[in-house]
C-alpha cells in the first residue's frame, strides 16, 4: 500500500496530470478558458498518429510471433465481455434503464486511448519496456464492445439494426484508422523511419500530451456540471469500480499471455479504461435515445481522472507483484 500511494502521489503531481486538473477546475469554476475544436482535433491526430508509429516501428524491431496474435484474440475477447459485467453492475448499482446501461457499457468495453498513452508516458518515466504491438491491441479493442452493447438492447423492446451508417461508424472512426494506419507506417519504415522523424514524433510529445489533457479536463468539467442531476451515488461508485474489475481481468490474461510488467500494465490498463471518442460516436448513430450526459460523465468525468491519478499507480503495483518485474 505505502508503495501504491507513493505512485499516485508522483504521478498525480506530474505535468500531465496537472493540466488534466488545470482544465477540470477551470471548467467547474466557470471559467472562459477555453481551447478551439480545431486546435484540440490536431492535437489528439497527433497523439495517435505517434502512438500508432512508434508501436509500429517496435513490433518490426521486435518482430511478430505467436504471443502477439494470442495477445490481439485477449484483448478482444476483453472488449467483447467486460460490457456484460459493466451492464449487470449498473443495473444492480443504479436505476438506470435497460438503453442507458447498455449505451454506458459500452463505453467500458471499448478503451480510451489517452489513458492508454498516460500509462506508456509512466513506463517510458521509469524506465520499464513493453510490447510494442500493445497498441495493435488498444486499436482492436475499439468495436467489439460496440457490438456487445448493441446485443444487451437487442434483448428488450428496443432493438436495433446493423445498419450502414453504424457499420461505417465502428469499422472506419477515425480514430481507429489513424491509430491502425500509422502503426503500420511504424511497422513498414521501421527503426530507419523514426529516426526521420524523431525530433517530431519523441521530444513533443509530453507536452502536446499535456495540451490535450487540459482540453479534456475542460470537457470533463463541463460535462460533471451538466451530468450530476442525471447521476446517483450507485452510478458514480460503479465509474470506479469497474475499471478496477476490469484490470484484474486484463491482469489475468497478461499472466496467461506471459506478457512483460509493462505489457501487463498497458493491458490492465486497456481493460480498465472507458471511451470517450469512438464508441459516444457510435452511440449517436445506435442509440440516438441514449442520455450522452450520463455516459460522457461517467466515463470522462469518473473513470477518467480516477485511471489518471490512482488507477494506473495501482496498475503499476498489481503487475509488478504479479510478474516480479
Amino acid at each position: 500500500m505505502p508503495e501504491i500511494l507513493a505512485l499516485a502521489a508522483s504521478n498525480i503531481v506530474s505535468p500531465i496530470v496537472l493540466s488534466f486538473a488545470l482544465g477540470l477546475a477551470a471548467a467547474l469554476a466557470r471559467s472562459d478558458l477555453s481551447i478551439p475544436e480545431a486546435v484540440a482535433k490536431g492535437l489528439s491526430i497527433y497523439l495517435l498518429f505517434a502512438i500508432g508509429f512508434k508501436g509500429g516501428v517496435s513490433v518490426a524491431d521486435h518482430g511478430i510471433d505467436a504471443r502477439l496474435g494470442f495477445s490481439l484474440l485477449a484483448g478482444i475477447a476483453l472488449s467483447a465481455l467486460l460490457p456484460f459485467l459493466a451492464f449487470a453492475l449498473l443495473r444492480l448499482m443504479s436505476r438506470m434503464s435497460t438503453l442507458d446501461a447498455a449505451a454506458v457499457a459500452g463505453h467500458y468495453g471499448s478503451i480510451s486511448i489517452v489513458t492508454f498513452v498516460a500509462a506508456t508516458s509512466i513506463l517510458e518515466s521509469r524506465g520499464i519496456a513493453s510490447e510494442g504491438y500493445m497498441v495493435a491491441v488498444a486499436a482492436a479493442m475499439e468495436a467489439p464492445a460496440i457490438l456487445s452493447a448493441l446485443w444487451l438492447v437487442s434483448r428488450g423492446s428496443d432493438g436495433r439494426s446493423m445498419g450502414a451508417d453504424l457499420w461505417h461508424e465502428i469499422l472506419l472512426n477515425g480514430s481507429i484508422v489513424l491509430l491502425v494506419g500509422a502503426f503500420l507506417i511504424g511497422w513498414i519504415t521501421g527503426p530507419e523511419g523514426l529516426a526521420e522523424i524523431d525530433a517530431f514524433i519523441v521530444a513533443p510529445f509530453k507536452g502536446v500530451l499535456c495540451l490535450f489533457l487540459l482540453d479534456m479536463g475542460l470537457v470533463a468539467g463541463r460535462g460533471m456540471r451538466q451530468g450530476r442531476e442525471a447521476l446517483g451515488p450507485g452510478a458514480i461508485a460503479f465509474g470506479i469500480l469497474m475499471p478496477c474489475l476490469g484490470s484484474f481481468a486484463g491482469l489475468a490474461c497478461a499472466l496467461v499471455l506471459g506478457l512483460s510488467t509493462g505489457g501487463a500494465l498497458l493491458l490492465m490498463t486497456l481493460a480498465a479504461s472507458a471511451s470517450y471518442i469512438a464508441v459516444p460516436a457510435a452511440m449517436r448513430v445506435a442509440l440516438p435515445e441514449a442520455n450522452p450526459s450520463i455516459y460522457l460523465t461517467l466515463s470522462l468525468g469518473v473513470t477518467f481522472p480516477f485511471n489518471l491519478t490512482i488507477g494506473i499507480p495501482l496498475y503499476l503495483a498489481l503487475a509488478v507483484s504479479a510478474t516480479g518485474g
